[in-house]
């Protein structure tokens, strides 16, 4: 993990960099969707009282700089979403960063797999994922792809390859 970084678990107070964050890259690229703004909006009531997690990278010098979370699908289900970076942070690693320790923390939690959805406009990130062992799901496109409209892509990580995410 990056000395400079911190990550922090959510908290109320957070909630409002939950929400510019992500408003920054969705407004950027594509357009704020009813579930984005459901989630962004009120983030604890989505995310964290369904059984979801949300964390926060800070840096030293530039506060909360990135975002990113665990929302509850089913029984060990869960979808990496809303992981964000604010712009000025772009080249910290903070997403690499922020993204290793969530997979940790899926380990340690025990869950069962882990999936995303995604556009393909969204190449940077697209990359990332597969670094860290996401693979292309079909599967997964067909029975959760429908929630966003610009979805294009879905990918998959399950339990198995945990582990050897989490020691890139």
């Amino acid at each position: 993990m990056n000395n400079d970084l911190f990550i922090r678990q959510f908290e109320p107070e957070l909630a409002e960099y939950f929400d510019s964050i992500n408003r920054q890259w969705i407004e950027k690229m594509f357009s704020v969707e009813t579930l984005d703004d459901e989630m962004l909006r009120d983030p604890k009531r989505i995310i964290i009282d369904q059984g979801g997690y949300i964390w926060f990278a800070e840096s030293p010098g530039g506060g909360v700089i990135g975002t990113c979370a665990l929302c509850r699908q089913d029984e060990g289900v869960f979808e990496l979403t809303k992981m964000g970076v604010l712009e000025k942070a772009r080249g910290l690693k903070a997403g690499e960063n922020l993204l290793k320790y969530v997979l940790t923390q899926a380990i340690k939690k025990n869950l069962g797999s882990v999936f995303l959805l995604t556009n393909k406009k969204c190449e940077a990130a697209i990359h990332l994922y597969e670094k860290f062992g996401f693979k292309h799901d079909e599967s997964t496109m067909q029975r959760y792809g429908a929630n966003y409209e610009r979805c294009n892509v879905a990918m998959l990580l399950d339990k198995t390859a945990f582990e050897a995410a989490v020691k890139i």
